[in-house]
């Protein structure tokens, strides 16, 4: 069902990208070597920078402080040297039921069994990220821009730019498989890549921004529902409040077009799946033994699967459930013309995207290190 081949852009295919061996001017010795003196200036740069300002203030942005959870208002986030800019909206801290019961209609076995869950205050992006804001860190726009205007780097601009270094490789076709990119969602990059994204989007804003684990996506989803869907239990209705494979046209629409949840999010359900930080295990939830848990995350340690939440444009309404989880697999691949594979691109994910969230709190870097940005592999062994 996800797998659209390059029939709706067969001009953009570049086979000489596909089958070419390594020129010897090119072999991958040469690209190890580089890569290490890149590192290495990169290391430095940042290691001066820091010691410039090891912490540089946020841009400032009306509402973007909070000093507890009532204080927390919907904002603006800037991305500088652009016109992107992403919407986020406060989530209430609370509890409520992880899952779905077994009673509800479409229901898959890893859905189960419920489980109670607590969770800390943040704000998720109001909806899913943009083409608008994805590029400007996939394709240098920023630092384009600054070029361009002879406008001077800020520290958090610099910092931006070592995570850049991390950048996605150049795609060997158009991603969106012309699909539509100003004001639709961006799509068919890998978990590493969104994740990398949100480092970026953190030193160049200067606030906190990563993934939002499965438990705090279905809670945001739900918005104090506990029906099938945020707007109940009846589909006959989802055409008010989703894009999905009746209503798409075969293909994302922009966001926004659609009414969004109780809590003002957009998309929650169907147009794109959404990353999300955790590794999929079908009986995840069976192992918190009943016990209320805080701030899950099953760490992701292997590659695949890895969960999306929320549905697609390309999926029927029972996969657009709050509760409906879906596993990566090596099929999203399948096009990929590399070798090994890319880390950055799922070229048959077309279903796929991401929103971000940012914690009321920001955790520290030992607890980042040990949980919220910890990862592994984001590659196989190519002889694998």
């Amino acid at each position: 069902m996800h797998l659209i081949r390059f029939a709706r852009q067969p001009e953009l295919i570049q086979p000489e990208r596909m089958a070419a061996p390594w020129p010897e001017s090119r072999c991958p010795g040469r690209f190890v070597l580089a890569a290490i003196v890149l590192a290495a200036v990169g290391l430095a740069a940042t290691a001066a920078t820091w010691a410039e300002d090891p912490h540089p203030a946020p841009i400032e942005v009306p509402d973007a402080v909070a000093g507890s959870p009532a204080e927390m208002k919907p904002y603006e986030e800037l991305i500088e040297h652009s016109r992107a800019k992403i919407a986020m909206v406060p989530i209430p801290g609370g509890e409520y039921l992880l899952g779905s019961p077994a009673t509800e209609k479409g229901r898959r076995p890893d859905e189960g069994p419920q489980q109670r869950i607590k969770l800390s205050p943040f704000w998720m992006s109001e909806c899913e990220i943009t083409w608008n804001a994805y590029e400007v860190w996939m394709s240098d726009l920023d630092i384009l821009r600054r070029q361009v205007e002879g406008t001077e780097a800020t520290v958090r601009d610099r910092l931006a730019d070592e995570f850049q270094i991390s950048k996605p490789t150049e795609p060997y076709t158009d991603m969106s498989f012309g699909m539509g990119k100003r004001g639709y969602p961006a799509i068919c990059m890998t978990q590493h890549a969104a994740r990398t994204f949100c480092k970026w989007l953190s030193a160049k804003t200067g606030r906190y921004y990563r993934l939002p684990t499965e438990a705090e996506w279905e809670y945001a989803c739900r918005a104090g529902t506990t029906t099938a869907y945020s707007f109940g239990d009846d589909p006959a209705v989802i055409d008010d409040y989703a894009w999905y494979y009746d209503n798409s046209n075969e293909a994302y629409q922009k966001v926004r077009k659609k009414k969004p949840n109780p809590w003002g999010l957009y998309d929650m359900h169907g147009n794109v799946a959404e990353w999300v930080l955790d590794q999929h295990r079908p009986a995840a939830y069976a192992a918190y033994d009943g016990k209320l848990v805080s701030d899950p995350l099953v760490v992701p340690l292997e590659l695949y699967p890895r969960v999306v939440r929320g549905g697609s444009w390309d999926d029927h309404p029972e996969a657009l459930r709050s509760a409906a989880r879906e596993g990566s697999n090596e099929d999203w691949k399948i096009q990929d013309p590399q070798e090994p594979v890319s880390i950055w691109y799922h070229t048959d994910a077309l279903h796929v995207g991401f929103r971000i969230v940012r914690p009321l709190v920001e955790p520290s870097a030992a607890e980042k290190a040990a949980k919220w940005e910890k990862t592994e592999p984001i590659q196989l062994d190519p002889e694998e």
